[in-house]
């Protein structure tokens, strides 16, 4: 049942008569934005008129100067002059998941929304791999009444592979309640690609149940080319946001599949895809951000800054706007959104050019929601119910740790290491000759652990990381996709063990630590991903942890936590960690770390 309907047929009725009366000058409409340009993502132009509002959607554009006031209704109309202005329907993330803001629902909404987004599509799979499905309930109360439209994809991994450990597994039959909430469009991506292809039976029940209920399945397949990719799509998967080239988005496009451009934190595929932004590429791909931290929210911006950057490096900005509105409004069928035409909901994001996207107003149903970056209704955050959530308040189930828990167990000459790959979240698999510890600062050679947190196993895989450039001391974190086990890399055990044991006091979080004193620390209660703190104290802490990191030696151009947080994900080429140890991950079998 949709928004409209929730009263009665007999509500809906007199809704669509006031605003064909006012489209038409039988009474007058609430409000007209005048005297300005918007983008009309129909015609790919620039066009002028007036815009009229009623009851939160556009009912009409053209001249709406004549009707102030209406004896019929009491309808006072509110005229807003916005000469030298340019309209664009509000922007849509097509794929982001809220948690790696590490803000809670409302928070994020208060950080994105002046940012001229009026809705993202969320995948909830981080929280819903600590706690279940009361991860999902959690999120979809927590964004509910938001001046921004949350919509959601069922998280398909939990955990992402067999060869994790998570805090939960859900099976098809699990996820099959959320599919009537209207906010839920579909299964989010589905990253086990691989299982997929060798016919896992989870995978395909969770795909057959999606397609029950006649919504849509969201990929992830970095790399995935011909017959393996000609089966992922026969599957059912109808899109991916994991293409790092040129080459590869194209093959996807021409096997039918959607692309999502994806300009995030952690992974920055737009300068390679800037050829899609020109048709006929471009009318079959969306602009998504999939991973923000709050401090390039602050200082860049939200989808605006996708916007601004891919008109900088050449695309046409009309075209750029339809890929950040009509294009995944239509992808994910989502009605009467996306666009500045009759009938559409009044979200319009009000900038001074599309060169620069510097977004001035926001107005999310027919409102004035943001002005000059400043959210205008700040009570976005509601406490929850600690009771109720508190699978989501109380996620720490381990052992404290010791500086003994991370020697390598294993022998032999030579060791496996994970190497970086700057800019990207892949690895690169490196052979080494083993000796000592393993450990060698200077050849940017450090421990890497991944502790189990939820269960209490006590498990922790132990292994080697190249390409990060910690030079002294440990950093924590229980950001780690998928499972958000307890991740720690560092020089020394001593330091390894008092920057997770940190983490674990807090609930969850981060933890930066040399030399045995705690240098800074930021709690994620919140499943051990997100807090009620707002953005900009979040950042504060966090920047300084990101000073403190890079004084420790971390490379330039690497994210200290995000990256960190990409490094146990079992689904992603080369080489990964978890809590068991090394996954190869084409084969989707442990390997050994010494050998």
């Amino acid at each position: 049942m949709t928004e409209l309907f929730k009263n009665s047929v007999d509500s809906y009725v007199k809704h669509l008569q006031e605003n064909v009366f006012a489209s038409i000058g039988r009474i007058a409409p609430e409000l007209v934005l005048k005297n300005g340009r918007f983008v009309n993502v129909f015609t790919n132009q620039l066009e002028s008129g007036d815009i009229a509002i009623h009851n939160g959607y556009i009912v009409g554009i053209g001249d709406y100067s004549s009707v102030e006031f209406d004896t019929e209704t009491g309808h006072l109309t509110k005229y807003i002059d916005c000469s030298g202005k340019i309209l664009c329907p509000g922007f849509i993330d097509g794929h982001i998941h809220i948690e790696s803001s590490m803000l809670s629902p409302g928070e994020f909404a208060a950080s994105v929304v002046p940012h001229g987004t009026t809705a993202v599509i969320t995948d909830p799979h981080e929280i819903t791999n600590v706690a279940g499905k009361m991860g999902i309930e959690y999120m979809l109360e927590s964004s509910e009444g938001l001046p921004l439209d949350v919509y959601f994809m069922l998280p398909s991994c939990v955990p992402a592979t067999s060869l994790d450990e998570s805090g939960a597994v859900l099976e098809a039959e699990d996820l099959e309640e959320f599919f009537e909430n209207p906010r839920v469009l579909g299964l989010a991506e589905l990253m086990n690609s691989y299982g997929t292809l060798l016919g896992d039976e989870g995978i395909f029940r969770k795909i057959a149940i999606t397609k029950k209920y006649n919504k849509i399945v969201d990929g992830h397949a970095p790399g995935l080319q011909g017959k393996g990719l000609n089966g992922y799509i026969a599957a059912g998967v109808v899109s991916d946001h994991e293409c790092s080239t040129v080459e590869d988005a194209k093959e996807k496009l021409s096997r039918g599949q959607w692309i999502m451009i994806r300009e995030g934190t952690a992974a920055k595929n737009m300068d390679a895809l800037m050829p899609l932004f020109q048709p006929p590429y471009c009318y079959r791909c969306m602009l998504v951000t999939d991973d923000k931290h709050p401090g390039d929210i602050i200082e860049y911006g939200h989808v605006d800054y996708l916007i601004r950057k891919a008109v900088s490096n050449g695309a046409d900005p009309i075209l750029a706007v339809k890929m950040a509105t009509i294009q995944p409004a239509e992808y994910f069928g989502i009605k009467n959104t996306g666009a500045i035409a009759p009938g559409y909901k009044a979200d319009i994001a009000v900038v001074g050019s599309l060169y620069d996207m510097n977004v001035l107003e926001v107005y999310k149903d027919g409102k004035l929601a943001a002005q000059n970056k400043i959210i205008l209704n700040e009570s976005v955050t509601t406490k929850k119910d600690l009771n109720k959530f508190k699978k989501v308040y109380t996620s720490f189930h381990m052992k404290e740790l010791k500086p003994e828990d991370f020697i390598v167990k294993e022998t032999g000459e030579s060791m496996r290491v994970i190497e970086l790959v700057n800019g990207e979240i892949l690895t690169n698999e490196k052979i080494m000759p083993f000796s000592g510890t393993g450990v060698n600062p200077e050849q940017d050679i450090i421990k890497l652990a991944v502790a189990e947190r939820h269960l209490n196993t006590g498990h922790i895989g132990v292994g080697f990381l190249k390409g990060y450039g910690l030079k002294n001391g440990a950093i924590a974190s229980s950001i780690a996709h998928d499972s958000h086990n307890l991740i720690i890399v560092g020089t020394n055990d001593l330091d390894m063990s008092i920057a997770g044991n940190c983490v674990r006091k807090n609930q969850g979080g981060l933890a930066i630590v040399s030399e045995g004193k705690i240098l800074g620390e930021l709690p994620l209660p919140i499943a051990g991903v997100m807090c009620d703190e707002k953005a900009e104290v979040v950042e504060d802490k966090l920047g300084a942890m990101k000073k403190e990191a890079k004084g420790l030696g971390v490379s330039e151009g690497i994210d200290p936590f995000m990256t960190l947080a990409f490094i146990s994900l079992s689904v992603i080429p080369d080489i990964r960690l978890t809590t068991h140890g090394l996954v190869k991950v084409d084969v989707q079998e442990f390997v050994p770390t010494i050998f």
